[in-house]
């Protein structure tokens, strides 16, 4: 697999029972080229031990005044020189490839486990633990995938010279024989110290990475109630728990360094002491010590793999069982499904609340539990991430199909929808009909506003639909992400369309129009929207009251309003003794941009404000 054939067409298969197991299949599916990397390395340091071989007979050559035997070393270490610049230049190039190409088929992976899993991913992953398997992980683990060819080229290398030596000179041999497996295997005391170490520091970065996630997502909220300080020195305080974290990593990881120098300076001590011993007994020429010395030095250079090797996997093997952790995740339900059968149609009907929202119609749905308003949006599109019975559409069961026909049969939107960076023209390039135009979809959703903000914030864009949005849109307010993210729901006109309050961050007029246009643009299409506002619920062609997690009460809103005092207070936020003095008495619904003073929750109506002028 080369760079440029990426992406990958089918990544595999993983194997996520451990964080070993991962390494060895990303290992296994890119032999051909950890082969590569293996032989242009075996190359590469054979060609640099040979250098000392090379330069002891030049010296013994000038010592026996032999010009002959001096050119012919002379053409060797050309040969080696040449040998040395095509093995690092095609060594370089193949590890590289195999690093890119193995975090490329974990990105990939993930992805897929991402798009498998929906909703329920951060359900059961921490968000910043998806950030940092999905960035820094990837990069960890692709690391140590290529060091192991090169680290295999350096021992073998190793394992030659001192075969070499023991061969050209016996008595010397022998010393470097046993003095390189100690200087080699001498740090690996040390090593379960250094990678404890090193798993203290990333388990502390992954958690100032999950706090600065959580607080970049709601810094308007924050913001809007005077909490941004509090979370700026709760991130502070952990950036410097992982500095002291890395300070003392560094160190343990430095004093394994400085054994890596110590050592084969010792070694080579004893080499040179034990080598003019032997030349003053005249057992072994000048240019045989000048050999092995030579040897002893340059070893030192694919000594250093070894090292890294281990730093390597200390660093990759957390990341590895994070990542199998996330690629190990499935879901309840099986996504291929055991229907094949076209897509449905009809009434939806959740068995587990009674609800049933009418083919072709307008449903608002009101939950006293916000909670439950999410869950019951996740089971509405069929495959839930929670256990329970399945919603049907025209009485089949959603779960039955695939996951791939629950999604187009019906499109959830939940509250906190995402939009991804890119052009407004990429954003509305969804699955669709055809049916509704994108100017359309924008004009129902009340994005005029919105298209001449992403206008003035792009230098080089005049068309509204070319003009880019930031990652995840924060470069706009809450009110404009959800009305760009309600017109791609419209854009797509799914034939049943659940939305998860929609217009929770708009204001009061804004909401009004929204509800207008929403209605006449789906007119003959199922609508089910999770919402307690009046707006919407009054436009409804039938409202749904849930309470306890079961339909309570149907009706028009107007109706239940004066009928329904439980309806009435999830509607207009009443406080139980309002409730009291007007049961009997229809309260018509407080302007939602300006809280109502006898309000129960004046908090959540100033953050609505917050959120909207941010």
């Amino acid at each position: 697999m080369q760079i440029q054939d990426l992406p990958y067409s089918d990544p595999g298969v993983p194997d996520a029972r451990s964080g070993p197991r991962l390494l060895w299949w990303l290992g296994r599916n890119q032999l051909g080229g950890q082969c590569r990397a293996l032989l242009w390395g075996m190359l590469h340091f054979a060609s640099v031990c040979a250098l000392p071989f090379c330069v002891g007979l030049a010296v013994q050559a000038a010592v026996d005044r032999s010009a002959r035997r001096l050119a012919l070393t002379g053409g060797l270490m050309l040969l080696c020189g040449t040998a040395i610049a095509v093995g690092d230049t095609f060594l370089h190039r193949a590890a590289v490839t195999n690093w890119i190409t193995a975090a490329a088929r974990l990105q990939q992976l993930l992805a897929r486990k991402a798009a498998y899993l929906g909703s329920a991913l951060t359900r059961r992953v921490a968000a910043g633990e998806v950030v940092t398997v999905s960035t820094g992980d990837v990069e960890k683990l692709g690391w140590f995938v290529e060091a192991v060819s090169r680290f295999t080229a350096a021992a073998l290398t190793v394992v030659v010279v001192c075969v070499a030596l023991l061969v050209y000179q016996p008595a010397l041999g022998v010393v470097v024989a046993v003095g390189l497996p100690v200087v080699a295997l001498a740090v690996l005391p040390l090593l379960p110290r250094a990678t404890s170490r090193a798993d203290v520091q990333r388990e502390k970065a992954g958690r100032a990475t999950e706090l600065a996630s959580d607080t970049v997502a709601g810094l308007r909220v924050l913001r809007g109630i005077g909490g941004e300080d509090l979370f700026l020195d709760r991130y502070r305080r952990a950036s410097q728990e992982v500095r002291h974290a890395a300070v003392r990593s560094a160190r343990m990881w430095s004093v394994i360094s400085a054994l890596q120098v110590l050592l084969p300076g010792l070694l080579l001590i004893v080499v040179v002491l034990r080598g003019v011993q032997l030349a003053r007994e005249g057992r072994i020429t000048v240019g045989e010590l000048v050999t092995v010395y030579s040897a002893v030095m340059i070893v030192n250079y694919p000594l250093r793999h070894f090292v890294e090797i281990a730093m390597a996997y200390s660093f990759s093997r957390p990341s590895a069982q994070r990542a199998a952790r996330v690629l190990s995740l499935e879901r309840l339900t099986d996504t291929e499904g055991s229907r094949a059968t076209e897509l449905p149609g009809g009434d939806l009907f959740d068995p587990a609340t009674g609800l049933r929202a009418p083919a072709h119609g307008f449903t608002a749905v009101v939950c006293g539990d916000p909670d439950m308003a999410g869950r019951l949006a996740d089971r509405l599109g069929g495959h839930a991430p929670e256990p329970g019975p399945s919603v049907l559409l025209g009485g089949v069961p959603l779960d039955e199909l695939s996951l791939d026909q629950a999604r187009t049969a019906v499109l959830v939107q939940d509250k906190d929808p995402v939009l991804l960076s890119g052009t407004l023209r990429e954003l509305l390039d969804v699955p669709a009909s055809g049916t509704v135009r994108a100017e359309d979809a924008l004009a129902a959703a009340q994005c005029t506003d919105v298209l001449d903000a992403l206008v003035q914030g792009s230098l080089d864009a005049s068309d509204p639909m070319d003009a880019r949005i930031t990652e995840r849109g924060r470069s706009l307010s809450g009110g404009q992400r959800q009305r760009l993210a309600l017109a791609r729901s419209l854009v797509a006109d799914p034939g049943v369309l659940v939305l998860d309050e929609p217009t929770s961050a708009v204001d009061s007029h804004t909401e009004a129009r929204i509800a207008d246009g929403l209605r006449r643009l789906r007119s003959g299409r199922t609508t089910v929207v999770l919402t307690s506002s009046p707006l919407l619920l009054d436009r409804a062609d039938e409202v749904v009251f849930l309470h306890e997690g079961a339909v309570a009460a149907t009706g028009k809103h107007r109706e239940l309003i004066g009928t329904e005092p439980r309806y009435r207070a999830v509607v207009t936020r009443e406080t139980e003794d309002k409730q009291r003095t007007s049961a009997d008495t229809t309260v018509p619904p407080p302007p939602r941009d300006r809280p109502d003073p006898s309000d129960g929750a004046p908090l959540l109506g100033a953050l609505e404000e917050i959120e909207e002028s941010a």
